[in-house]
């Protein structure tokens, strides 16, 4: 039976959260603040984070980028900020989904079970790729760059594998996002062009001619070896 940790300071919040995870059989703990949740983090093994950006001390950003410094264990968060900023720096961080306050409990219970069956999927892509003298290997989640390591976020890492799998396939916003992040169309794709910037300052030799990540202008983008 998996376990999610509630992690936010408004109890009825919380109360709310949880009846509805435990209804849907899930186990559930609950922290009031960031300082309770690491407690929490450091003495179980949850699979998986609901967790509020506006916490008292340390908030839900940090506790995001802590947890992702640390493990892949997925996180969902939950936010009353309207910004479109706030979601992007979110899912830059390695959220795997967000909620914006006022939310419905039953869909955070079927956001909670679909990024849990979207985090147990199996890998089926290929474990190593030779790509010139970039080498992503899969397995280890490393990618090297004429022998030497970079440094790759969470969806940094992700993105450039599943582009890098499918040479020449092209690759739109929204079917990156959907692949990605876990979200559908709806949801703005800027974070998918500053991802992709962000790669190509790190694999391309001149980032303004790329040379492997390219755009197709009016489509999206495709890795070419």
């Amino acid at each position: 039976m998996p376990t999610v940790l509630v992690v936010d300071d408004e109890p009825i919040v919380r109360e709310v959260v949880v009846k509805y995870l435990e209804r849907d059989g899930f186990r559930t703990l609950e922290a009031a603040d960031g300082v309770r949740a690491r407690e929490l983090l450091a003495e179980t093994t949850p699979s998986l984070v609901v967790l509020d950006v506006m916490l008292p001390g340390v908030d839900g950003l940090e506790l995001c980028r802590w947890i992702r410094s640390r493990s892949e264990l997925p996180v969902i968060m939950l936010t009353a900020r309207g910004e479109e900023a706030d979601r992007i720096v979110g899912l830059e961080l390695g959220a795997d989904d967000y909620v914006t306050k006022p939310f419905s409990p039953r869909e955070l219970a079927v956001r909670v079970r679909t990024v849990l069956r979207r985090a147990g999927r199996p890998a089926t892509r290929p474990e190593r790729l030779e790509l010139g003298d970039l080498v992503i290997d899969a397995q280890a989640r490393q990618v090297t760059k004429a022998g030497e390591p970079l440094k790759l976020t969470l969806k940094e890492f992700d993105l450039l594998l599943l582009l890098a799998s499918h040479p020449r396939k092209v690759f739109s916003r929204d079917q990156l996002m959907n692949s990605v992040w876990g979200y559908e169309a709806a949801l703005d794709t800027g974070t998918v062009t500053v991802h992709v910037r962000r790669l190509r300052e790190k694999i391309e030799d001149d980032p303004s001619r790329p040379r492997h990540l390219e755009t197709v202008w009016g489509v999206g983008y495709r890795f070419v070896t």
